[in-house]
């Protein structure tokens, strides 16, 4: 038996696993988790089922594996092996039998659940004309828990809002895979909508592109996260149409949408910014010169589209900001020491 230090997030939510183990895992697995620790169990982040190899958690940005005694190690070899039946359980749950009602969603590999939850699997691909239209024989799930940290834009906001006549600035967030970003894109939106007192600026229009139902995690269309009173969001569509879309129907005075850098997304930044509409986004990196190097985002970077870079990183946990660059002249406004 080990013991795990958790961190808590200061100000996140309270978002138990409970509801995720009572509406998908089978019940060995669930049985095994609520025999851990209390704290330790709303730290989970991740559950990792692959077939004939043990049950992998990631926890508080570390992957541990459960013991049937709900203990973590480090050890895999003590851990639970999951067998083909618990795959199969888990699968009948999301699909509640009936794989054909979401096909689209095995087609792109993941499922959404009620809750903001999402569930991605892999296994066989069932290709049809070059394109894949089905999965089978599922062997590994990945079951996401959907947290939402209220107040983890705070350090970031004052540097995005232009004081002066209260204007958003058209941010760029860039930040290496699990630091955060997408958090934090949630919580701008949040707060943006919602108005922020504090810094005497009013509530605006956000339009929300959410091509992988991350930022407000929808379920039957209906966002499972809060993203504020005046958001609209487009969920499952394409980043590039989903901006024309909004740019021409709902009158948004800010679109948000998270990781940019496929060559249709240069030309639909270029209409958010032509229609006067603020533009905020995420790209992963880890700073203004890594993404320079890509050819999409190296032709983005050279317009000076964006007036703020974001840059997030784990220097002191999670989610760190790291700095604050004036996109336009490259100054580094904040940076951590």
């Amino acid at each position: 038996m080990i013991s795990l230090s958790l961190k808590e997030t200061e100000k996140s939510s309270e978002c138990s696993i409970d509801a995720v183990l009572a509406a998908v895992c089978p019940s060995i697995i669930k049985d095994f988790l609520m025999k851990m620790a209390p704290e330790q169990r709303n730290q989970v982040q991740e559950l990792r089922l692959r077939q004939d190899r043990p049950l992998s958690i990631l926890l508080d940005q570390r992957e541990c594996f459960l013991t049937v005694k709900g203990e973590p190690t480090f050890d895999p070899l003590a851990g639970y092996y999951i067998t083909k039946t618990d795959i199969d359980r888990v699968f009948q749950s999301i699909t509640r039998n009936s794989v054909y009602a979401l096909e689209e969603e095995l087609r792109n590999g993941y499922v959404t659940i009620a809750g903001g939850h999402r569930i991605g699997f892999t296994g066989e691909a069932v290709v049809v004309g070059g394109k894949v239209k089905n999965l089978k024989n599922i062997s590994c799930l990945n079951i996401r828990i959907g947290r939402e940290v209220k107040g983890c834009a705070d350090k970031v906001l004052p540097w995005i809002i232009n004081r002066q006549n209260n204007a958003v600035m058209h941010t760029l967030i860039i930040s290496p895979p699990k630091c955060g970003k997408t958090t934090l894109l949630r919580d701008i939106i949040r707060q943006l909508s919602n108005g922020i007192p504090k810094l005497g600026f009013p509530g605006v229009n956000v339009g929300v592109v959410d091509e992988r139902s991350e930022l407000a995690s929808c379920y039957m269309g209906l966002p499972q996260k809060e993203i504020g009173i005046r958001s609209d969001v487009l969920d499952k569509c394409p980043k590039a149409e989903g901006m024309y879309m909004l740019v021409r129907s709902m009158s948004p005075q800010v679109i948000a949408t998270d990781e940019i850098g496929r060559r249709e997304d240069v030309a639909a930044v270029q209409e958010v910014l032509n229609a006067g509409i603020k533009l905020i986004t995420s790209v992963h990196g880890t700073n203004p010169e890594d993404i320079k190097r890509r050819p999409v985002m190296g032709e983005i970077m050279d317009m000076q589209l964006f007036e703020r870079l974001v840059v997030l990183g784990r220097s002191q946990g999670v989610g760190t900001l790291e700095e604050v660059i004036d996109g336009t002249t490259g100054r580094s406004l904040f940076q951590r020491r």
